[in-house]
């Protein structure tokens, strides 16, 4: 019998080794950017290398952190920032891309994992924005909130001592959420903290100071080792460095949101439209 489990002729294994293969390209970092380049033979617009901040992926099989969302505060309700939204920001080279903290910010951060083909991310595509409960929340706090509902700052004012029983309390109040999106069937999974340590960091970060608000930070709630969704900051217990980070039960890979990093990723190509 096959180590891996598979026989030699199973297409679900040459899938896996493509999947894996492809995520491997993708986890250059940002020091060999002058020597590779990763090419894509997929058809479609808007994909390449592109330098992404991502959440550090700190154990587990997957090969690159999760993609970090910029979001603002405003009128009290938690906003993502799409980059063409922004003052200065343009549609060129298939993305949507503006500077932001002193950092190029690209649609094309959110390119993986079969989300490039969703309708919110073609670079003009219209949104309200606002980071919405998720119809699948994975915290206690969130189990009253209607689907949809826009996330609010006041809903996170414990965010200092909020804790579930796992880890360290005091660190930061999770959410579950989507952006641009509130289709049940359809939706762009993403998860957000308000955390002091959040705060802490952005004093001294021109990226954190320029994509956060009020310790809030925001990522694309997408594994990157198979595309799992994880289930969150703070899942588990009993994974060693899992209790006070990001969690995910696929295949136990862990992402540390206090730990945003510069990398060089492969966006896939979006549709031809």
């Amino acid at each position: 019998m096959d180590e891996d489990k598979y026989p030699a002729p199973s297409s679900r294994r040459r899938f896996v080794k493509g999947i894996v293969g492809s995520a491997a390209l993708g986890s250059l970092g940002v020091a060999g950017s002058g020597l590779t380049t990763v090419p894509t033979n997929r058809s479609g617009v808007g994909g390449g290398n592109v330098e992404a901040k991502v959440i550090k992926n700190t154990a587990g099989p997957a090969p690159r952190g999760m993609s970090q969302i910029p979001v603002t505060v405003e009128d009290g309700y938690l906003k993502g920032v799409w980059p063409a939204a922004t003052d200065g920001g343009e549609v060129a080279d298939g993305a949507a891309k503006t500077t932001l903290g002193g950092t190029t910010y690209s649609s094309k951060w959110f390119q993986y994992c079969g989300i490039q083909t969703h309708p919110k991310l073609v670079p003009d595509s219209e949104a309200d924005n606002f980071i919405r409960a998720d119809p699948g929340g994975r915290y206690e706090w969130e189990a009253d909130l209607e689907p949809g509902t826009k996330l609010a700052v006041e809903m996170f004012d414990d965010y200092e001592e909020w804790g579930n029983g796992v880890g360290d309390a005091g660190l930061g109040k999770p959410a579950a959420a989507t952006w641009r999106s509130v289709e049940p069937d359809s939706t762009l999974p993403v998860q957000v903290i308000r955390s002091p340590e959040i705060e802490r960091l952005a004093e001294d970060d021109e990226w954190l100071a320029a994509s956060t608000d009020q310790g809030f930070l925001a990522w694309l709630n997408k594994c990157t080792h198979l595309c799992c969704v994880p289930s969150g900051f703070k899942q588990s217990a009993t994974v060693d460095g899992a209790e006070n980070a990001v969690y995910c039960q696929c295949h136990q890979s862990v992402y540390d949101p206090f730990d945003v990093v510069s990398k060089v990723v492969t966006a896939f190509p979006r549709p031809e439209s």
